[in-house]
C-alpha cells in the first residue's frame, strides 16, 4: 500500500504555478477540481432548489427515449469512476501518495456526482416556462469547463513532470486516464448541446397542444416557430440550396466557381506570409542587413499587403477580384430560386390562393431571395475560410512558438464560438418574432391599400391608421429586443477576444525579455493574432447572418413545401383541341370534407352549343367553371374535353375565361387576328369617354376602371384570344340593360360555332341557350331549353316568374316617380303662365 506523503511533490510547490516548462501538477490538481466542485455545488444547489420548488414533474409520454441519453449517462458515470479508479491504482503502487492526488480524485468525483444528479433531475422535472428547451446553462457550463480544463494539459507538453513522454508504466496509465477524461468531457459537451434526453420543444407547449388535441380530437400540425432551432432541418434546407450553388448547364459559370475556390486558397497562403515578412523586416532592421536584402523583403511584404488588403480577406486585390467574379454566380443562384418559387406559387391551387395574404407572401419571397445571396456568400467565402485560418494559426503557433500560444488561440476560439452559438440561439426567438410582426405590419398596410375604396366607403381611415400604428409599435418592440440582445453578444465577444490578446501579448513579451524570442517574433505574434482575431470577430457576425438568413428563408421554404393540389400525371400530354366537346360524367366535388358541393353532375356540351348554368347562390355554378380550369381536382367522376380526361393532360393548357381585369396593364396590348379588330373596337368604345382607348392603364386589380368597364375590357380580351371554348361567369352582371343588350349581340357573334358555357342570374340573357341546367343543392334538378322548362312549371319557371315580377315592380316604381315629378312641376308652370 502507498504511504501518504506531503501535499505536493518535492519538485513542485502549490505556490508556484509554472515549473519546468509547464503547469505544476500540484497546482493543476488543486485548482481544477476546486473550481469544478465549487461551480457544481453553488450553482447546482441553486439549480436544484429552483427545479424542486418552481418546476413540475414531466409526464413520461413527453420524455423522449434516446440511446444518446443513455450514452450521456454512461459517460458521466465513467468519468466519475475513472477518478476513483485512478486513486485506487495510485494507492496500490506502493509509492508515496501525495495529498493533491487525493484532493484531485475526491473533489472531481464529488463534482461529477453533482453533475449526474442534475442530469437526472432535468429529465424528471422542468421549469414552468414556455421557452424552456434543452439543458440548463449550469450543466452546459460545467461540461464546457471540464473539457477546457483537460485542454490545459497541452500547455505542459514539454514538461518532464507530466506524462507526455510515455516512458514508464505510470505515465502510460496517466495518459490513458487523461484520454478517457478528454474524450468523455468533449463528447458530453457536444451531446449536451443536442440534449437527446429532453423534449425538443418547450414542455408547456407540448402540454397545451396535447390538451387541445384531446379537446378537438385532431393532431396539430407543425410546432411553435418560436421554439425551433434555425439549424433544425439544416440538411434539408441546405439540400434545397445546393443545386443553385453549382450552375448546371453553364461551363463559364462553373469555371468561375472553380477559379473563385482557387483564389480562396491563395488568400489563405497570403494571410500566413504577411506577418512572416513583417517579422523579417523588423529583424533585418535590427540586425543591420544589407539594403538590397531589406529592399527585397519590403517589396515582397508590400506586394502581399496589396494582394491581402487592409485585413484578412478585406478589400485586397484577390478578395475584390473574387467578389467581382462571384457576382455572376450569385445572380444565377438568386434568379433560379426566385423563378422556381414564382412558378411554384402559380402551380398551387386556387384553394391556397384564396386563403393567402398577399403582403405576407411578398415579404417572405423578398426576404428569402435576398437571404440566399448572403447565405451562399458567407458560407463559401467567410465560414470555411475563417475555420481554415484558425486551424492554420493553431498549427503554426504550436510549431513555431510553443503549445502555450496554440492553447491560447484554441481556448479563445472555443469559448468565443461556444458563447456565440448559445447566445445567438437564445436570441433567435426575438428575430423570429420581429419577422412575424414585420409581416403583420406590411400585410396590414397592403390589405388596407388594396381595399382603399372600402375604407373610404365606411370612413375608416383613422381606424386603419390606428391599426397600422399598433402593428408598427409591436414590430419596434421586437426590434428593440433583437438589437439589445445583439449588443450583449457583441460585448461578450469583445471581452473574450481582449482577454486572449492580453494573455498572448504578455506571454510573448515575457519570452522576448528573457531573450528566448527576437523582437520580430513579437511583431509576428501581434500581427498574426490581430489578423486572426479579425475573421474570428467576424465569425460571430457570419453565424448571425447565416442564422438570420435561415430564419428569413423559413417562410420561403414553407412556400416551397406547399403541396400542389392539382398535379400533372407523369406522362401527361398537351390538351388537343378538336371540336370543343365538353363532358361532365358523374362528377363529385367538395371544398371541405363532409360538405359536398357537386353531387353526381353529368351533362354534355356538343361543339358549337351554348349551355347555361342557373340556380341559387351556392348551388355549384361557379364551381363547375373552376373545375373546368382545373383550379381543383374532382373527387369523383371525370371531366372530358374532346374525349380527353383533363386530369390526364397538362395544367398549363386550358380554356380562356371572360372575367374581371386583374393585371395592371394596357387594355389591349396586341391584335393577333385582324378580323376581330372591328368587334373589339365596338366593345371598347362602350367604355366611359375619359379612357384613352387601347393605351389606357387599368391600374392594379383594375382599380382605375368601374365594374362595367372591367367587364367590357375582359370581354374584349376574350374576343382577341378567340378561344375554342368560352366560359362566361356573370359576364354582363355589372352592365346596364341597354349596354348589356349591345354586348350580348357582340358576344353572340363571338360565340357562334364555339362551345360556350354561361353562368347567369339574369335569365333573360340565356333564353337562346341550346340547353339550360338548373342546379339545386349541388345537383342538376332540371335541364332543357327555355320554353320546355317554362312548360314544366318547376324551379326554372318559378325563378323566371319572380324575375319578371321584380322587373314589373321596378318599371311601375319608375313610372310613379315620373308622375310625381310631373305633378310637382305643374303648379309652377301654371303660376308662371298666369
Amino acid at each position: 500500500m502507498a504511504v501518504l506523503g506531503n501535499y505536493c511533490d518535492p519538485r513542485t510547490s502549490l505556490a508556484q504555478a509554472w515549473v519546468q516548462g509547464g503547469f505544476s501538477p500540484c497546482f493543476y490538481a488543486t485548482l481544477v477540481p476546486t473550481v469544478l466542485l465549487t461551480f457544481s455545488l453553488f450553482f447546482g444547489t441553486f439549480h436544484w432548489v429552483c427545479y424542486q420548488h418552481y418546476g413540475t414533474a414531466m409526464e413520461p409520454k413527453f420524455v423522449p427515449r434516446s440511446r444518446l441519453y443513455r450514452l450521456q449517462q454512461g459517460l458521466s458515470v465513467l468519468l466519475l469512476l475513472q477518478f476513483l479508479v485512478g486513486m485506487i491504482w495510485r494507492a496500490e503502487q506502493g509509492t508515496e501518495l501525495h495529498g493533491h492526488v487525493l484532493v484531485y480524485g475526491c473533489l472531481s468525483a464529488l463534482g461529477w456526482a453533482c453533475a449526474i444528479a442534475l442530469l437526472h433531475l432535468e429529465r424528471r422535472r422542468v421549469l414552468v416556462q414556455d421557452r424552456t428547451r434543452g439543458h440548463s446553462a449550469v450543466l452546459l457550463l460545467f461540461w464546457a469547463l471540464a473539457f477546457s480544463a483537460e485542454n490545459l494539459a497541452f500547455v505542459s507538453w514539454y514538461s518532464p513532470l507530466w506524462w507526455w513522454g510515455l516512458e514508464s508504466t505510470d505515465q502510460q496509465v496517466e495518459f490513458a486516464l487523461w484520454m478517457v477524461r478528454y474524450l468523455g468531457t468533449g463528447a458530453l459537451f457536444l451531446l449536451g448541446l443536442k440534449a437527446p434526453g429532453l423534449p425538443k420543444r418547450p414542455y408547456m407547449l407540448l402540454i397545451n397542444e396535447d390538451e387541445r388535441d384531446l379537446e378537438h380530437g385532431q393532431l396539430l400540425l407543425g410546432g411553435s416557430p418560436q421554439s425551433q432551432s434555425t439549424w433544425q432541418g439544416f440538411r434539408k434546407k441546405f439540400g434545397l440550396l445546393l443545386p443553385y450553388m453549382w450552375p448546371r448547364g453553364s461551363v463559364f459559370l462553373q469555371a468561375l466557381v472553380l477559379f473563385c475556390v482557387c483564389l480562396l486558397g491563395v488568400e489563405r497562403a497570403i494571410n500566413v506570409f504577411v506577418p512572416i515578412y513583417y517579422k523579417n523586416i523588423v529583424n533585418e532592421l535590427s540586425d543591420g542587413s544589407s539594403w538590397k536584402t531589406l529592399t527585397t523583403t519590403v517589396c515582397i511584404y508590400v506586394l502581399l499587403k496589396f494582394l491581402q488588403g487592409g485585413g484578412a480577406g478585406a478589400s485586397g486585390f484577390v478578395s475584390n477580384l473574387r467578389s467581382f467574379l462571384w457576382i455572376r454566380v450569385q445572380q444565377y443562384s438568386s434568379r433560379v430560386v426566385q423563378v422556381r418559387l414564382f412558378a411554384h406559387l402559380h402551380s398551387l391551387s386556387l384553394r391556397w390562393h384564396l386563403g393567402r395574404r398577399t403582403g405576407d407572401v411578398l415579404r417572405s419571397v423578398d426576404r428569402g431571395a435576398s437571404s440566399i445571396d448572403s447565405l451562399l456568400s458567407y458560407i463559401a467565402f467567410s465560414i470555411f475560410p475563417t475555420i481554415a485560418d484558425i486551424v492554420i494559426a493553431i498549427i503554426y503557433f504550436i510549431s513555431y512558438f510553443s503549445a502555450w500560444f496554440g492553447l491560447i488561440v484554441f481556448v479563445c476560439m472555443f469559448l468565443y464560438l461556444t458563447l456565440t452559438v448559445i447566445i445567438t440561439e437564445w436570441r433567435t426567438k426575438y428575430r423570429r418574432d420581429m419577422n412575424a410582426q414585420d409581416n403583420a405590419a406590411k400585410s396590414k398596410a397592403v390589405d388596407s391599400l388594396l381595399n382603399f375604396e372600402t375604407v373610404k366607403y365606411y370612413n375608416a381611415e383613422s381606424y386603419e391608421v390606428g391599426c397600422f400604428e399598433e402593428a408598427v409599435l409591436k414590430y419596434q418592440s421586437s426590434e428593440w429586443k433583437t438589437n439589445a440582445s445583439l449588443a450583449l453578444l457583441n460585448q461578450t465577444q469583445n471581452v473574450i477576444i481582449g482577454a486572449g490578446l492580453l494573455a498572448g501579448s504578455l506571454l510573448c513579451a515575457y519570452f522576448v525579455s528573457e531573450k528566448k524570442f527576437q523582437v520580430g517574433d513579437y511583431i509576428l505574434f501581434a500581427t498574426y493574432i490581430i489578423q486572426l482575431y479579425t475573421p474570428l470577430n467576424w465569425f460571430g457576425t457570419y453565424y448571425r447572418v447565416i442564422q438570420r438568413s435561415f430564419i428569413d428563408m423559413e417562410s420561403m421554404f414553407k412556400l416551397f413545401e406547399e403541396e400542389e393540389e392539382v398535379k400533372d400525371d407523369i406522362n401527361a400530354g398537351n390538351l388537343q383541341f378538336k371540336a370543343g366537346k365538353v363532358e361532365f360524367e358523374n362528377v363529385h366535388f367538395s371544398y371541405v370534407d363532409g360538405k359536398e358541393i357537386l353531387k353526381d353532375i353529368s351533362f354534355t356540351v356538343m361543339p358549337g352549343q351554348t349551355v347555361a348554368l342557373v340556380g341559387q347562390s351556392g348551388s355549384g355554378k361557379s364551381t363547375i367553371i373552376r373545375l373546368l380550369f382545373r383550379f381543383y381536382s374532382v373527387q369523383g367522376g371525370c371531366i372530358r374535353i374532346d374525349g380527353q380526361d383533363i386530369s390526364k393532360v397538362r395544367v398549363t393548357h386550358g380554356v380562356i375565361p371572360c372575367q374581371i381585369v386583374t393585371l395592371s396593364d394596357l387594355i389591349v396590348t396586341d391584335f393577333n387576328e385582324t378580323w376581330h379588330a372591328d368587334l373589339v373596337t365596338k366593345v371598347i368604345l362602350l367604355i366611359h369617354h375619359h379612357l384613352a382607348g387601347y393605351d389606357t392603364q387599368v391600374g392594379e386589380r383594375g382599380l382605375k376602371l368601374s365594374g362595367g368597364e372591367k367587364q367590357r375590357v375582359a370581354i374584349a380580351r376574350t374576343i382577341l384570344k378567340a378561344p375554342q371554348i368560352i366560359l362566361l361567369d356573370e359576364a354582363t352582371s355589372s352592365l346596364d340593360t341597354k349596354t348589356e343588350r349591345n354586348i350580348q349581340a357582340s358576344l353572340a357573334k363571338v360565340c357562334a360555332n364555339r362551345t360556350t358555357i354561361v353562368v347567369a342570374h339574369r335569365l333573360s340573357t340565356i333564353i337562346a341557350a341550346d340547353q339550360i341546367l338548373v342546379l339545386h343543392d349541388g345537383a342538376i334538378a332540371e335541364r332543357g331549353r327555355h320554353e320546355d322548362l317554362l312548360d314544366k312549371g318547376g324551379l326554372y319557371a318559378d325563378m323566371w316568374l319572380k324575375q319578371q315580377q321584380a322587373q314589373d315592380s321596378d318599371s311601375a316604381s319608375d313610372s310613379e316617380t315620373k308622375d310625381q315629378q310631373t305633378e310637382k312641376l305643374q303648379p309652377v308652370t301654371g303660376h308662371s303662365s298666369h
